[in-house]
């Protein structure tokens, strides 16, 4: 086996582990309330509007080579509103790896009794794994991987999503990493040397929005996730929200942080929104914590005759 391959695979390895805690292998967002497309792809098109967002995620700031993710989304219903299609691409850094992901999904809204309807949902895609070379130092200057090349590895992805849900909870779930494929930089024989596996993650979450008394609506969320031969993390959290403008609120993940969220929306089409990670694993004699910015548009689609006395429904 030649060891720049055994030194790529342990280095993969590691960084898989690092960049989403818990051995999770896609990335994790603060903000899961505001993006829920990226998580799961049976939220395309549910809200009946279409939605553009991005994401600025800055994980464990004073880590050297702190895991940093770039997101953006697009999601929206079809004409019937029977339909929704979406799309993310995103970008994850850490040290010298960068990981690319692309997908496009389809989702197919139905209704299961008159008050609850089922989104059904399938993405598919592809990731590119990269490791820049001339950012690695080896212990032996002969080995072939310290040529400073740029390795790759580029394979196919799929997710899969469901949704029951109406104007005042969802429930939910999905399945990422469906064909769990290997990781590999080399052509080699070698049982040990097949690269890194990416392994099951799924993914159960429920909320429900609570009207409270001075034009405040309560929103709180719980989110499971499962990664194999990892412990289950939870996460629950919640935003309260004044006149569907401004909203403040919390959310805690075992095991990793808890985070303070704080958010605006300007004319029920433009939003921003800021989250800050308190560490609460023992990154925290290291870290300064973690920073997360969002940025939504939101743009109405246009009713057909048979709809122009409808609300629009934006949750």
């Amino acid at each position: 086996m030649k060891v720049a391959s055994k030194h790529i695979i342990i280095l993969i390895g590691i960084i898989a582990c690092i960049t989403a805690y818990n051995a999770q292998q896609i990335p994790v967002y603060s903000q899961f309330f505001m993006n829920k497309y990226t998580q799961n792809p049976a939220f395309a098109g549910m809200d009946h509007v279409y939605d553009v967002t991005s994401n600025h995620r800055y994980q464990w700031v004073g880590i050297r080579d702190y895991p940093r993710t770039y997101t953006l989304s697009i999601n929206g219903p079809t004409k019937d509103l029977k339909n929704g299609l979406g799309a993310f691409i995103y970008t994850d850094n850490v040290g010298p790896t960068r990981r690319t992901g692309a997908q496009a999904s389809y989702a197919y809204h139905m209704n299961v009794t008159e008050d609850i309807e089922v989104s059904l949902s399938l993405s598919a895609g592809l990731i590119e794994w990269k490791v820049d070379g001339n950012q690695l130092t080896f212990t032996e200057p002969n080995d072939p991987a310290s040529s400073g090349n740029v390795m790759r590895s580029v394979m196919p992805d799929a997710k899969f999503g469901f949704l029951f849900y109406n104007d005042k909870w969802h429930f939910g779930g999905a399945a990422p990493n469906l064909l769990q494929n290997r990781i590999n930089f080399f052509e080699d024989k070698n049982p040990i040397s097949k690269g890194n596996k990416l392994e099951d993650h799924y993914f159960i979450h429920g909320g429900y929005d609570f009207i409270l008394p001075y034009d405040l609506v309560a929103d709180p969320y719980l989110l499971m996730r499962y990664v194999a031969n990892v412990p289950l993390q939870l996460e629950f959290g919640s935003t309260v929200t004044w006149k569907s403008t401004a909203w403040a609120g919390f959310s805690y993940r075992t095991g990793d942080a808890l985070s303070m969220l704080l958010g605006y929306t300007y004319q029920d089409y433009i939003s921003f929104g800021y989250s800050y990670d308190f560490t609460t694993s023992n990154l925290s004699n290291y870290s300064g914590g973690s920073h997360e910015l969002l940025f939504r548009i939101l743009f109405k689609r246009s009713k057909n005759k048979n709809e122009k006395n409808k609300p629009e429904k934006v949750l």
